[in-house]
C-alpha cells in the first residue's frame, strides 16, 4: 500500500511578547518547539471542544430522567406534522 504524503499547511498568528514568551517557556519546559507546543495544545483543545458536544455526564437520578424521556413516546406535534406532509422545496 502506498504511503501517504504528509503535508503541513502554515497557521499564521499574532501574540503579544508576554504571551509568546509564556508560550516559549512551557514548550522549553516539554522539550518541544512553539510550533509542536502549540499545536499540541490547541489539538488537545479542540477535541475537547468537540467532545463537550458529544459527551456528558449525568448522575444516576439524571440519567433515569434522561432515559424516562427518551423511551416516552413523542407528544403530539401539529407544526411537525405540518411541516412533513408538505412538499419538499427540492421536490
Amino acid at each position: 500500500m502506498p504511503k501517504a504524503a504528509t503535508k503541513t499547511a502554515p497557521i499564521n498568528l499574532r501574540a503579544r511578547e508576554p504571551e509568546r514568551n509564556l508560550i516559549d517557556a512551557a514548550a522549553r519546559a516539554l522539550g518541544k518547539t512553539r510550533s509542536e507546543f502549540i499545536i499540541e495544545t490547541v489539538c488537545r483543545e479542540a477535541e475537547r471542544v468537540l467532545l463537550d458536544q458529544r459527551l456528558f455526564h449525568l448522575d444516576a437520578e439524571a440519567f433515569d430522567a434522561f432515559e424516562r424521556a427518551l423511551k416516552a413516546p413523542p407528544g403530539s406535534n401539529e407544526a411537525l406534522r405540518a411541516l412533513l406532509s408538505g412538499k419538499a422545496p427540492w421536490d
